[in-house]
């Protein structure tokens, strides 16, 4: 497991039941032990719009860590975008 350089202040990810990309993603977050917010955009029509207001795009997962987004990711995309931005080693 990579090492962790910095913990997030603040993680929002947007997610809709079913997603299989989208359980993954809090998957991987939980092993970190790393608090997140879990919006539902299947059913929340604010967090859908926001999402997309986020990523351009009406796929998800989206993810918002310190104010910075990732949109329609898997782990290893997840893995790369938090490194490059100081997260992990």
């Amino acid at each position: 497991m990579m090492k962790i350089l910095k913990q997030p202040a603040q993680i929002t990810l947007y997610t809709r039941p079913m997603c299989g990309w989208c359980q993954e993603a809090k998957a991987w977050l939980d092993e970190r032990g790393w608090k997140y917010t879990v919006c539902n955009t299947g059913v929340d029509l604010a967090a859908r719009q926001k999402a997309v207001d986020l990523s351009g795009q009406t796929l998800v997962p989206v993810i918002e860590v310190d104010g910075l987004v990732l949109g329609d990711f898997d782990t290893g995309q997840l893995e790369t975008f938090l490194q490059k931005h100081g997260y992990l080693e």
